[in-house]
């Protein structure tokens, strides 16, 4: 397919599979209610249910689908591995830890969003600091990633063990990637503006660094501020992603692969269709969650790994 074709294609999914979280949930609404609930005709129980509910969770969905594939797509393109994912770097482990943590003290969700973003902030730094130090490198870096996500399983799992069986559920629907509670999509939205403008200003040098870190040095390009920048870039997409709705995983391993399979290599092109195409399969799985078995909600991230699973292999199936 071809690349304007493929953008077109997703720019006119895109608003159908937003249009679909708006229009369906556990209360049923026509499509002309959902319509004139957005155009702001009547009030009513349907406008309250379209504004305050379902639109803010459609947003924080799509926000959070777009910021996890682009993370992704960058890593991949960072470490030149197409296993890379925005969690291999320990990113969501230490996230977890600290919000963990605050749910296992008993403190307010907003203090327990704060916690996520300070687990997240540290394990950064903490990552760049030993993976970026001196003699450092990138297999360095996914090392150092790798060791600490496994350290902090550990410490999920003993957080896990010491928890009330009363906040376990809590725990686990975060762990697993929950929206239920996502109803401030501004902050990860702003994000994912802000992060596909830097990462697609530095798409050709991307391409060039696929080449290999010699060659990309040889062709004028400065590799390690690009890998410096990408690094924190795909680090603060994820951290607002599991500050907003907890770890929600095989997003940003999945959505990339999908679109190269469908025959887009240069990031130019590869990065905004993989944020609209993650941000339209998280939106579509998060719909699902909602409706599969209402009133009660499934975490959206068990959706994303029993909707990619068969799909990655079904194209790995065909392009092989």
């Amino acid at each position: 397919m071809s690349r304007p074709f493929l953008l077109t294609l997703f720019l006119i999914l895109t608003p159908l599979s937003l249009l679909a979280g708006v229009a369906f949930g556990s209360v049923d609404l026509s499509l002309g209610e959902v319509m004139c609930a957005l155009a702001g005709k009547e009030a009513g129980l349907a406008t309250d249910i379209v504004w305050q509910l379902r639109l803010p969770r459609v947003a924080s969905a799509f926000a959070c689908g777009g910021l996890l594939a682009l993370a992704g797509a960058l890593l991949q393109a960072l470490l030149r591995n197409p296993l890379a994912d925005p969690y291999v770097l320990g990113i969501s482990g230490g996230s977890a830890v600290a919000a963990l943590a605050a749910m296992l003290f008993g403190l307010a969700a907003a203090a327990v969003n704060l916690a996520a973003l300070g687990g997240a902030l540290a394990a950064v730094g903490l990552v760049f600091a030993l993976g970026f130090g001196r003699g450092g490198n990138m297999v360095r870096l996914l090392l150092t990633g790798v060791v600490l996500s496994a350290g902090f399983s550990a410490l999920i799992s003993l957080l896990l063990t010491l928890a009330p069986g009363a906040q376990v559920r809590g725990m686990l629907f975060w762990l697993m990637g929950d929206l239920s509670q996502a109803q401030a999509p501004g902050l990860a939205l702003g994000v994912l503006i802000a992060a596909l403008a830097l990462a697609w200003w530095q798409a050709n040098s991307l391409d060039i660094l696929g080449l290999g870190e010699l060659k990309a040095r040889s062709l004028g390009v400065a590799v390690r501020p690009l890998q410096l920048g990408i690094y924190f870039t795909a680090s603060a997409a994820t951290a607002a992603v599991v500050v907003e709705a907890g770890a929600i995983g095989f997003v940003g391993l999945i959505v990339p692969h999908f679109v190269r399979l469908l025959g887009v290599s240069g990031h130019r092109w590869l990065l905004p269709l993989a944020v609209l195409a993650g941000g339209s399969f998280l939106t579509l799985a998060d719909t699902l969650a909602r409706t599969a078995i209402a009133p009660q909600q499934l975490p959206v991230g068990v959706l994303t790994a029993l909707l990619g699973v068969p799909l990655l292999l079904f194209l790995l199936t065909r392009r092989t």
